[in-house]
């Protein structure tokens, strides 16, 4: 890896179910890895899934992440109000 690269890492769980063991172990392992390389945690809300994506299941993330001690670095970016880019 180049010196002068800033490490990003993101988390992009979908908003389908509640937060569990899994899911935490993965934002765990993507947040000790960003902040111990000095770089960036993200996270992203996979929220494509229009039929089983509800605003609970979002918001239970979130908590979750709070409740765990995750900070996210800037912006919460969801993938529904992003769709554009990928065309």
């Amino acid at each position: 890896m180049e010196k002068n690269k800033k490490i990003k890492v993101r988390f992009a769980p979908s908003p389908t179910g509640l937060f569990h063991i899994g899911t935490a172990r993965t934002a765990l392992f993507n947040y000790l890895f960003a902040k111990k390389n000095h770089g960036e945690f993200i996270l992203r809300i996979e929220d494509t899934d229009l039929e089983r994506s509800e605003q609970k299941y979002e918001e239970d993330i979130i908590n979750n992440l709070k409740w765990l001690g995750l900070e996210w670095d800037g912006n919460i970016f969801k993938q529904s109000e992003r769709i554009e880019i990928y065309k």
